[in-house]
């Protein structure tokens, strides 16, 4: 896939690192960005031997290019890329290119929600068993930094922007998660969002594995008509993989007697990461983690930030953060694990969800819900018609203002948006940085 000058599009984390691998591949390697480099904090002396064009955009880049990669949030439909294929030239994600130039075996998780934590524990469980283990993808470092040190074997969280462009992808073990709307903002449809999820399947062949969650009706469906052997994970027993029951993920393999996995002891929270866990276990064990290391994994494992991390507990009242819950689905996920009642913290931008599923969930459990930012007129309209009470507050610090101002002994004030962050913040980190801060400030 080494092509001989290629134009990488947007250059933030993705961009500089496929950029950086291919031009130390012998590839001429020119850079666009519509931001300036003032404004993407570049400075040019660090890019020796790399083209630099920032702060430009139009079909004149592609001049002499016979390989485009788009960043993951460059869409399909940008300019630049309707002109590269009305040309013939050859459109790849990061993670095509990455594919092409790994020699290890790759796990790739894909799914609406669960895929970093699910992510990490895969990773984890074969650091334990003393594997030299890449683990990044879409959670953090882009998978094409693994081609600099070409580990034993790759994990990598794979998103729905970045299966755009694929078409030789072909990870070993696949896993989805579940497929919930989400994304729709970008996506035409849900037809197409479930579309590219299924196409991390697409190029495996029978000696590859797909795992599949079995309670997810759209995960589900994904196993008609796939080359790759078909291994299921959900929360009833089945005859080959795994499921949970009670405190412990079963694994039932072939050949294989049963194993069982103790979840007494994780931190990960809620049916939602008993689910995580369980694939990850199924996953792991796969790529060869033994039960040992696995174990070690689990109880080991912390929250990542910002999924329904404790930010405070004060008179009784627990403050939550979980402004990773970006979508609807995650936003319910997160309030149906929080035990008791709920104060809910929820907006930002509307990325083209119902919020209806979101309604049912808080119809029994919400105390009052506080929505903000540009969808806060969508949520509230839903969550009022199922009988939830609602606030409108200006913005997050208002909302927790308010929200310290009703909660009672043993209620959660929980932060799961269902949205995205972009109408007042930087991304899901610095949003949850501000809830800490505003929870902090209170008196």
């Amino acid at each position: 896939m080494l092509a001989r000058r290629v134009l990488v599009v947007g250059f933030r984390t993705t961009g500089q690192a496929a950029a950086r691998v291919l031009a130390a591949r012998g590839a001429a390697v020119r850079v666009a960005d519509a931001r300036p480099a003032a404004a993407l904090g570049v400075d040019a002396r660090a890019w020796g031997g790399i083209e630099l064009r920032l702060g430009e955009d139009g079909p004149h880049l592609l001049a002499d290019v016979d390989l485009v990669v788009p960043s993951p949030g460059v869409p399909r439909t940008a300019p630049l890329l309707a002109a590269a294929l009305a040309r013939g030239v050859t459109v790849a994600s990061e993670i095509e290119v990455a594919y092409a130039l790994l020699a290890c075996p790759l796990v790739a998780i894909t799914g609406t929600n669960g895929k970093s934590t699910t992510t990490t524990l895969v990773g984890l469980a074969l650091e334990r068993a003393g594997r030299r283990v890449f683990t990044g993808g879409n959670l953090g470092t882009p998978l094409i930094a693994a081609v600099e040190t070409q580990p034993e074997i790759a994990v990598a969280e794979v998103s729905s922007f970045q299966l755009e462009w694929v078409r030789a992808f072909r990870p070993w073990i696949g896993c989805c998660l579940n497929v919930t709307p989400d994304h729709l903002d970008r996506h035409a449809s849900f037809a197409e969002y479930r579309a590219l999820k299924a196409r991390l399947f697409a190029a495996q062949q029978p000696e590859d594995v797909a795992v599949l969650n079995r309670d997810d009706p759209e995960c589900w469906s994904f196993r008609a008509g796939l080359a790759a052997r078909v291994v299921a994970f959900g929360g009833g027993a089945v005859e080959e993989g795994a499921f949970v029951a009670g405190d412990a993920v079963v694994l039932r393999l072939p050949g294989r007697p049963e194993e069982r996995y103790d979840l007494a002891r994780t931190r990960l929270v809620g049916a939602h990461n008993a689910e995580n866990i369980c694939a990850a276990v199924l996953v792991a064990r796969l790529a060869g983690a033994p039960p040992g290391a696995v174990q070690e994994a689990i109880d080991a494992i912390e929250p990542l930030p910002h999924r329904l991390t404790l930010v405070a507990e004060r008179g009784g009242v627990r403050w939550v953060d979980d402004s990773k819950a970006t979508n609807v689905g995650a936003a319910v996920r997160s309030v149906a694990a929080c035990p008791g009642r709920v104060v809910l913290l929820a907006g930002g931008v509307d990325k083209g969800g119902d919020y209806a599923p979101l309604a049912r969930t808080a119809a029994e459990k919400v105390r009052l819900a506080l929505v903000f930012g540009e969808a806060r007129e969508r949520i509230a309209a839903a969550l009022a018609k199922a009988g939830v009470a609602v606030e409108r507050a200006a913005d997050l610090a208002a909302a927790v203002r308010a929200a310290a101002a009703v909660a009672e002994p043993g209620d959660t004030v929980l932060l799961a948006p269902a949205c995205a962050s972009f109408d007042m913040f930087a991304d899901y980190r610095a949003r949850g940085a501000a809830f800490r801060a505003a929870v902090e400030a209170l008196a």
